[in-house]
């Protein structure tokens, strides 16, 4: 299966960071524990694990990253 593509954002009401993927109409809403510090590369990484792990091939995926606001 191909998603058309990943977001990954701080979610302030969880305290986690959410990664989102996109099908078509269809969102997938997955969370992950990585710190809210984590840097983009880490990021990237644990939107890639959500991507395979919910069984979507990763060519040509496009995935952004919004960092969250360290206050």
């Amino acid at each position: 299966m191909h998603a058309d593509c990943a977001e990954v954002s701080w979610d302030t009401e969880k305290s986690k960071w959410l990664v989102r993927i996109t099908v078509g109409e269809e969102v997938i809403r997955r969370y992950c524990d990585l710190p809210q510090n984590a840097n983009e590369s880490d990021l990237r990484s644990a939107a890639q694990t959500t991507l395979k792990d919910e069984g979507y091939e990763l060519d040509g995926v496009a995935i952004t990253i919004q960092q969250a606001k360290v206050a």
